[in-house]
């Protein structure tokens, strides 16, 4: 791990649950599944809670398979990392590029993230969220692929926000990138509270009343 020496912003969004079926022991398995499984672990644990024997585990591989295929624990983890980035990326994009109304669609967003963070009883909260806290100041690479995702998303946000203004469903009182890192950092920070295991609903809905209040 290398020092980077800063702190970078980030975000996520839900993505559906892996596919846990049992991979042989052999070099005859899919990748994507591994690293599906190896998001799951580290998710939950993360980095330095993971163990080899964990990875091991949990992803039903040998251990000399596991790094033929991936490399060390590291270069496992980014990669990792860079998939769920990717889902994350192209779930949210796909869902306000189709969608006819923005602001109803954002709402959507939001509310989903607060019904998982009200049932994740395991405190799980954000891969991408926890990966920037534990990570990001030591580690030059996942703080790259952490703001990459941030200044990705932000573009997304900023396109969705000026559909909505042109169809008349978000004021146009700010300015689209402005209003699509107040969306941004909100939705973040409900992440956050998720991973600090925040149970009370009410916390939860004043921000989202809160952010499209100002919609």
């Amino acid at each position: 791990m290398t020092n980077s020496g800063t702190i970078v912003p980030y975000f996520c969004i839900f993505v559906d649950e892996f596919n846990l079926n049992v991979m042989a022991r052999t070099k005859e398995f899919n990748e994507d599944q591994a690293l599906d499984k190896a998001i799951e672990i580290f998710w939950h644990k993360g980095y330095n809670g993971t163990s080899a024997q964990d990875l091991v585990t949990h992803l039903g591989l040998s251990r000399s398979s596991l790094y033929d295929t991936f490399g060390d624990k590291q270069q496992l983890f980014t990669k990792s990392l860079q998939r769920y980035q990717q889902q994350a990326q192209d779930a949210v994009k796909e869902l306000l590029e189709k969608s006819e109304n923005v602001k109803e669609t954002l709402l959507t967003i939001f509310k989903q993230a607060v019904l998982e963070s009200l049932e994740d009883r395991i405190t799980k909260g954000c891969f991408m969220v926890n990966s920037s806290v534990e990570l990001a100041m030591h580690d030059e690479e996942i703080a790259k692929i952490v703001k990459d995702n941030s200044q990705t998303m932000e573009e997304v946000f900023t396109n969705a926000v000026k559909k909505g203004q042109e169809a008349g469903d978000i004021s146009k009182q700010l300015d689209a990138k402005v209003l699509a890192r107040f969306i941004f950092n909100n939705y973040s920070g409900i992440r956050v509270l998720a991973r600090a295991g925040e149970r009370n609903k009410q916390v939860y809905d004043d921000i989202v009343k809160a952010v499209f209040s100002v919609l």
